[in-house]
């Protein structure tokens, strides 16, 4: 088992529910193949940049440990999944 951080922005025209049903369906995810340690809201912030034409995001930071080929799994997952801005994962050193 290693230890991840992922972060996940979120597009900021989803009302606040959906953006809060899209972020539990990636925790139940991450618990289903492992065991999350923190979850950060950091909640919504201006973007740097502009992406796709949107200049707010929901911020969403996730500590978790799981088996070495999870990570790649939960990527896949979050390049398909409508809403989801940008997702970053990385790896803890131990």
């Amino acid at each position: 088992m290693a230890k991840y951080e992922t972060m996940l922005i979120t597009s900021a025209a989803l009302d606040e529910e959906a953006s809060a049903a899209l972020v539990g369906k990636f925790k139940s995810l991450i618990e289903a193949n492992g065991t999350i340690d923190s979850i950060d809201e950091w909640g919504k912030r201006r973007l740097a940049y502009p992406i796709n034409d949107e200049e707010e995001g929901v911020y969403t930071v996730i500590n978790f440990t799981s088996e070495p080929s999870f990570p790649a799994e939960l990527d896949r997952v979050y390049k398909i999944t409508e809403g989801v801005m940008r997702s970053l994962i990385i790896a803890h050193e131990e």
